[in-house]
Order: structure tokens, then C-alpha cells, then sequence
């Protein structure tokens, strides 16, 4: 066998050499970059340029490496190269070990500063305070619907939203010993409990729940006091060294999480055109046929709705804000005359931005 893999190991050695050799080069130019932007003013991060890349090298790649595989390699190759070009700051829902941090890592990569936060509020005034450049943020949810914290600080906000991560989301239960003995609750948030709730009322009804701040912060409680147990991801478990009792305990198995990432900057228009999405948040006279007329004008633009939801206004008179995406960017024709006809039908019109939307 080794005289088998000796010739194969050196071949890859020689593919290591050149790989390296072209990564360097590859840096070297982001540095170049990096100096152009910093005398343009430019931000370092532009995630519609990171998604062009995505969306080349996929075109690129013939394998046997999976599309997946590929993609995540090249997200931590732009990530090293960007932080050449400057560091970067991102808030989270913290602490550390949430599956915020999760899809942190997965946009932005490895060569980030992480800022964990105690709040979805503190992710929000971090980055409206430059405190750090970027936050993200759980939005929405396949199994529980919307984060409606999330939504409700997205009405008062300046900030814009400049992309969107897709996140599968496998709970596990976790004690300090892989064993329920002497257990007295189990934490995690509330979102986390309810999307696993089918689990628990059949296996464990008898253990109270307590919600937390976030799944990092049961996962945290759950490495302290051995009457805790935490409803958290793997990256929780490796972190707080605990032990799984149980896996993949959300109670359905394709449960998702879409996280939003925010931040000052604008995005602009792909060259050529990519998948992108446009946020809104809406809301018309209280009065018959009012939100038909609303909508109308995406139907007149060919325009596609992907979501709509309504939160009230707490105005105590029975009023709505309307949540809507739409897909295309703010600057496509189609979508900019769709937007111009919405703005007139509209008491309340904002716009969240337009971005690249999640593969």
C-alpha cells in the first residue's frame, strides 16, 4: 500500500506548493484592492461582490468536489483576504455558541471579530452606534414563524439589511455528563424550546422549561450547574463541553432558520444581475380593499412576492405594518417602477434593502 500512496502523497504535496504560491497571489491582490477601496471610502465587505464570486467559481467547479464543498472553501479563502484588507467587526446574539455565531461563520467566514451580545436590541445598537460595522440577526424561522422582536426593531431602524443566511438548525439536548440524572430543567431559548416542544412533551414532560436569552446562554448555564440541562447546536457542545443526551430533537427534521445581516452601507446593482431580494415594510388606510390595492402594483410589475406578514402598529386602533419581500433588486426596472407605484398607494413606505439572496 505505501508504495501505492508514496507517488499520490507527493502529487498532492506538488499541488499544495502551487495552491499556496496562488492563494498568496491571490492576497497579495486583495491587498491592492483593500488600498483602493480605503481611498474611495469603500467598505471592505460587499457581500453582492462575494456572492458574484460564489456564483462564478460554482460555474467553475466541475468536481468531484460538491458545489458546497467548493463554496465553503472560497468563503474562508475571501474572508483571510479580506482581513488583510482590514479587520472586520460583526455583533451577534451571544454568547458565544448560539447559532447566530453559526451563521455569522458561515457569511463571513473565520477572520471576523465577533462581538457577542446579550439582546437582539444589543445586536441592533452596537452597529447603530459603531460599535461594530455589521450585526446579524434570527429573522425567521420554517417552524415558528418570525422573530417578531427582529421585525419590530427593523421599523425604527436606519440600518439596512445587506444580506441573508440560511441556516439548517438541528437541536440537541446537552448535560455536563450525556445523562438527564439529576436534572431539574432544561433551558434554551424560546423559540428553541417550542420548535422542539412534540420531543419534549413526549420523552421528558415531566422536566420543567426555562427560556433564556439564547441557546449559548443555556449551553453556558448547562457547563456550570448540573441540574441544568441545554437545548443547543453542536457548535454549543464543543464549546461548553457538553455531552449530547439526545440529537436532532427539533421536531421537524427540516427545520430552518433565515438570519439577516445589517449594517450602514448601501448595496448596489450585480453586473450582470444576480438572485436578489428586496425587503419593505408597509402600510396603507384602514379602510376596504386596501391592501389589494397595495399589492397591486408587484402584480401590474411582474414583480414576485415571497413573503408577507403583518404586525400590529400598537397604535391601539387596530392598524398594521405589512412586512413584505419581494424579489429583485430596488434598482432592476421592473422592481424600481413596482416600487414608485407602491410608494403612492402607501401611508407608510420603507425600504430595508436590497441584497443577495441565500442559496
Amino acid at each position: 500500500m505505501d508504495d501505492r500512496l508514496q507517488p499520490l502523497r507527493a502529487a498532492i504535496d506538488d499541488v499544495d506548493r502551487r495552491l499556496i504560491d496562488l492563494l498568496n497571489e491571490r492576497a497579495r491582490l486583495a491587498i491592492e484592492v483593500g488600498r483602493v477601496k480605503h481611498a474611495a471610502g469603500a467598505p471592505v465587505y460587499r457581500p453582492e461582490r462575494e456572492a458574484e464570486v460564489l456564483r462564478k467559481i460554482a460555474g467553475l467547479n466541475h468536481g468531484p468536489l460538491t458545489e458546497a464543498g467548493v463554496g465553503g472553501i472560497w468563503r474562508e479563502v475571501m474572508a483571510a483576504c479580506r482581513a488583510l484588507e482590514r479587520p472586520v467587526t460583526v455583533a451577534f446574539l451571544g454568547p458565544h455558541g448560539t447559532f447566530s455565531e453559526l451563521a455569522l461563520q458561515k457569511q463571513f467566514g473565520a477572520s471576523v471579530v465577533r462581538e457577542p451580545c446579550a439582546s437582539i436590541d444589543d445586536v441592533f445598537r452596537a452597529v447603530e452606534a459603531d460599535g461594530t460595522e455589521y450585526g446579524i440577526v434570527p429573522v425567521e424561522n420554517s417552524t415558528e414563524g418570525s422573530v417578531t422582536r427582529t421585525l419590530d426593531l427593523l421599523l425604527a431602524t436606519p440600518l439596512r439589511i445587506l444580506a441573508e443566511v440560511a441556516l439548517p438548525v438541528h437541536h440537541n439536548l446537552l448535560t455536563l455528563d450525556g445523562t438527564l440524572n439529576g436534572i431539574k430543567r432544561i433551558c434554551a431559548h424560546s423559540q428553541a424550546i417550542a420548535q422542539c416542544t412534540e420531543w419534549l412533551n413526549h420523552h421528558h414532560p415531566d422536566i420543567e422549561r426555562a427560556p433564556v436569552a439564547s441557546n449559548g446562554e443555556a449551553a453556558r448555564l448547562a457547563s456550570t450547574d448540573p441540574t441544568v440541562a441545554a437545548i443547543a447546536g453542536d457548535i454549543a457542545a464543543q464549546r461548553y463541553g457538553l455531552l449530547a443526551v439526545a440529537t436532532h430533537i427539533q421536531d421537524d427534521p427540516q427545520n430552518r432558520t433565515r438570519f439577516v445581516v445589517l449594517g450602514k452601507q448601501d448595496t448596489q446593482p450585480q453586473a450582470p444581475p444576480g438572485r436578489d431580494k428586496t425587503s419593505l415594510i408597509l402600510a396603507v388606510p384602514n379602510k376596504a380593499g386596501a391592501v389589494f390595492h397595495m399589492l397591486a402594483p408587484l402584480d401590474r410589475h411582474g414583480v414576485s412576492m415571497t413573503r408577507f406578514e403583518s404586525r400590529p402598529a400598537r397604535s391601539g386602533t387596530w392598524e398594521y405594518f405589512f412586512y413584505v419581500d419581494i424579489e429583485g433588486h430596488e434598482r432592476d426596472p421592473k422592481v424600481a417602477a413596482a416600487l414608485i407605484a407602491l410608494r403612492e398607494v402607501c401611508a407608510f413606505y420603507k425600504s430595508l434593502g436590497s441584497y443577495p439572496a441565500a442559496g
